[in-house]
């Protein structure tokens, strides 16, 4: 099962790293401490929505960008590890083996589609 608060420490760690920035630097600014900080970055506490504002601000990035960033990548560990629309008949079902992985391919299923209609 992934973890919201393992994925959101993953994505600040990601950004303030791509800054070149240290932990201490970044802790000083949003004024957490430092070894709170770094259990967020490391998915062991949960961020409180003033907290993670305050990271973000001290980041320079908006945290829509930074809930985006976690929002994409919670999907595609969804779809790596459980098919979407679980509930669904499996026929249905999309799971990572059926999503096409060229154009030919899906338009080669929209046909097949249109065949049988």
């Amino acid at each position: 099962m992934v973890l919201l608060r393992q994925l959101l420490g993953d994505v600040l760690r990601q950004l303030r790293l791509r800054q070149g920035r240290t932990l201490r630097e970044v802790s000083a600014a949003a004024r957490v401490s430092l070894g709170y900080l770094s259990e967020v970055e490391r998915g062991q506490k949960e961020a409180s929505s003033e907290l993670l504002a305050s990271i973000c601000k001290a980041l320079g990035v908006p945290l829509s960008h930074v809930l985006r960033e976690v929002s994409d990548a919670l999907a595609l560990a969804e779809l790596q590890h459980e098919p979407v629309m679980a509930g669904a008949p499996a026929h249905e079902r999309i799971t990572a083996e059926s999503i096409p992985e060229t154009p030919e391919e899906i338009t080669g299923e929209l046909r097949a589609d249109m065949v049988a209609a």
